[in-house]
């Protein structure tokens, strides 16, 4: 088999989230949110985990999170994982530095997998979800967010015309994000049982485009894309760029929306006891019947 595309530079991720850590706070707001909305979903599900991990867990938002949750005393070991040794710096409890491209857990000795806005920046999203899979138990389960196609919208659109027009020409500058309409697919290529995806939308104000970018490199968010732009941004197109993005996205109140696309995964790893899709043709009453309407065949192709 071939080797899967290779979109972004693993490396400098990794050098641009140690970058970020010592401030990340200031701009783990999408973090929270995403880690939140994973608990609230643990919460439901009434059962135990004795080994967990958090992928991408970053300065430790789902641990937080979860620990005042109803759902915290059903969580036994939860190991923290991160790219970046800085993100897990000063911790407590386990932690270890992985790369969620080559997972070093064993086959079926994990409970529960979480990932929190980390996938999206992997070169191959269905190999890692793979990998998740074969690590969990049967009947294990895995809770993942990462921001989908919807994302960043609005800048990318500004710094493509700003290029366009003053350079001729536009080349990637935000980094692509996965069809939020594939997500469900995605667990089921990995052979993932009963996928959910679902998309949570946020739109946040800015009072300049600038401030935008100065949360993204804050989140250690920044385009980490291995063909990366040859040219490097201006004052000049940035200027552009920014009038641009007034010019369609600013509010009445002249602040500017970005949106944010975060596509929410629940998937198990097959097992036995769950449930199973009914073969073709073993119905028991017909459609027409349990709907109490007459049925009328469809006229055929002379």
């Amino acid at each position: 088999m071939s080797a899967p595309p290779r979109l972004f530079d693993r490396a400098l991720h990794a050098k641009r989230l140690n970058r970020a850590a010592g401030g990340f706070a200031a701009a783990d707001f999408l973090q929270r949110r995403a880690a939140l909305d994973l608990v609230e979903r643990l919460e439901a599900i009434m059962r135990d985990f004795p080994r967990a991990v958090d992928l991408s867990a970053r300065r430790g938002a789902f641990a937080e999170a979860l620990a005042e949750s109803e759902a915290a005393s059903r969580v036994g070991v939860l190991v923290e994982a991160d790219l970046s040794p800085a993100m897990l710096a000063g911790r407590g409890g386990p932690r270890v530095v992985l790369d969620e491209e080559r997972l070093p857990f064993a086959p079926g000795s994990l409970d529960l997998i979480v990932s929190t806005l980390g996938l999206h920046w992997t070169n191959d999203v269905v190999g890692a979800l793979v990998q998740i899979r074969r690590a969990l138990k049967p009947d294990g389960l895995f809770l993942g967010a990462f921001f989908g196609g919807s994302t960043l919208t609005e800048l990318r659109q500004a710094l493509t015309d700003a290029e366009s027009e003053l350079l001729g020409g536009a080349g990637s500058r935000v980094s692509p994000f996965a069809d939020s309409r594939d997500a469900a697919s995605l667990l089921q290529r990995a052979g993932f049982a009963l996928p959910v995806a679902d998309v949570d939308r946020v739109n946040v104000s800015y009072e300049h485009p600038l401030r935008l970018m100065a949360d993204l490199r804050q989140m250690g968010e920044t385009n980490v894309l291995a063909d990366r732009h040859p040219r490097a941004l201006t004052r000049t197109l940035l200027a552009r760029a920014a009038e641009i993005y007034a010019e369609r996205f600013a509010g009445a109140d002249g602040r500017f929306s970005a949106t944010f696309e975060i596509v929410t995964l629940t998937g198990w790893a097959p097992h036995d006891s769950q449930p199973q899709p009914l073969k073709p043709g073993s119905a028991k009453m017909r459609l027409a019947d349990a709907l109490g309407v007459v049925e009328h065949p469809l006229p055929r192709d002379e």
